[in-house]
């Protein structure tokens, strides 16, 4: 019988093309089993698809890897979406991302249906302990973005003009404005590091693919708000919110953050406290930290809501670093070269600190530090994320049952 395999070249070599039914188990292995965040999903990744399937060699997985940090947007699923499309082409993507993604979407909505049937001081508790574990999280990722990417007194002061910006100025349009003022302030100040290496990675995606997918990010992003502004679709304004927030993450999925807090609780579509406490769940689940949405579009207060918000607040929030993805892949080996790219990106990393850190304090801790013991546990928490190297989803559940016990303590 006639093989129907296909082949796909990466660093000069020809690696075998599979099917979306194999990319599909791959993935749905890798949704269930990933937990600890988008670096710890990149090292799963690696010993999947590169170590014992072979599906790409490490130099290629490097680059791919390097683009999908360089981009807006949540890395770990864009490099799992181009893993998809190497192996298997568009059906092979789509497979991925669906595996990856729907476990943890699984979960988070079980525990919108859930949260809100839970009372007394054990529910009280639990949700308040969810709300400390975010706290921790939050806290850890601002520690290690500091170290990553504000090195320097440019990059730090780039930071602070951040903060300022976010605090001054509120909102979405606040945070946008921190980014354009990091990226010009890089522009000027960020240019003395070395270009990085040409990359390696064939991706066949033709150019003309690649301006489609670009044009339709832009087009999107511009016009979404003015179609949701001019139109009393609820659904529409969702998907507008969701959109922007997944366009606008640099450095990282706890970025997503305040930039969903200031779509959705500044909306009043969903109060802080259920916000936060859902932030707090989603360090328990395995798979990429968006899914985040799926809860959120479960419980946001004006229809659609439960299985259709979900599933609106998903697509949304994952579509725009998915067409950035697929529109920079022609084009990657000669952008990253340009030094005035690079020095754009490392001035936004940074004002992506002082965004990710304005919002450690308002919403996370305001909205769940009120006493000394609030601030124990809390602290505990991020002991054991930063100096024992704890799982996050143990720490979620120590954090939860501290929760709890301080509940009834008090309520005693």
């Amino acid at each position: 019988m006639k093989s129907s395999a296909r082949t796909v070249e990466t660093e000069g070599r020809s690696l075998r093309r599979g099917t979306p039914g194999e990319v599909f188990a791959a993935f749905l292995k890798l949704g269930v089993t990933s937990f600890g965040g988008p670096i710890a999903h990149l090292g799963y990744f690696r010993d999947e698809l590169v170590v014992r399937r072979k599906w790409i060699d490490e130099t290629a997985y490097a680059d791919l890897v390097a683009l999908c940090q360089f981009l807006p947007g949540p890395a770990s699923s864009q490099v799992g979406f181009a893993l998809g499309l190497l192996r298997a082409g568009p059906l092979g993507a789509l497979a991925a991302w669906t595996a990856f993604t729907l476990p943890s979407a699984i979960l988070l909505v079980l525990f919108a249906t859930v949260a809100a049937s839970i009372d007394g001081p054990v529910g009280t508790g639990l949700l308040h302990g969810l709300k400390i574990v975010a706290v921790a999280v939050v806290a850890q990722a601002v520690w290690g973005m500091v170290k990553s990417l504000t090195p320097d007194r440019e990059r730090a002061s780039i930071a602070l003009a951040a903060i300022v910006c976010v605090v001054f100025v509120a909102g979405a349009f606040g945070q946008v404005l921190a980014l354009a003022v990091g990226a010009v302030a890089g522009l000027v100040f960020c240019r003395a590091e070395a270009a990085g290496q040409a990359s390696h990675l064939c991706f066949r995606v033709p150019k003309t693919v690649g301006f489609v997918s670009l044009a339709s990010f832009a087009l999107l992003l511009v016009f979404l708000p003015l179609l949701a502004a001019s139109d009393a679709s609820q659904g529409l304004s969702l998907f507008d919110a969701f959109y922007r927030a997944g366009a606008l993450v640099f450095g990282g999925g706890h970025v997503v953050l305040p930039l969903l807090q200031s779509e959705v609780v500044s909306n009043g579509w969903v109060t802080r406290d259920a916000f936060i406490a859902g932030y707090g769940a989603t360090q328990a689940v395995p798979g990429p930290l968006f899914t985040f949405a799926a809860y959120l579009g479960a419980v946001v207060g004006p229809q659609p809501n439960g299985l259709a918000g979900a599933a609106i607040a998903l697509v949304a929030i994952f579509l725009p670093g998915m067409l950035l993805l697929v529109g920079a892949l022609p084009f990657w080996e000669g952008f990253r070269k340009r030094l005035l790219a690079q020095a754009a990106m490392r001035g936004a990393n940074a004002a992506v600190v002082g965004i990710l850190g304005a919002a450690l304090y308002d919403p996370v801790w305001t909205s769940a530090i009120f006493t000394a013991k609030d601030f124990t546990l809390a602290l505990a928490g991020f002991i054991l994320l930063t100096v024992w190297k704890t799982p996050p989803w143990a720490v979620v559940l120590f954090c939860a049952a501290g929760g709890v016990l301080l509940a009834i303590s008090s309520a005693a």
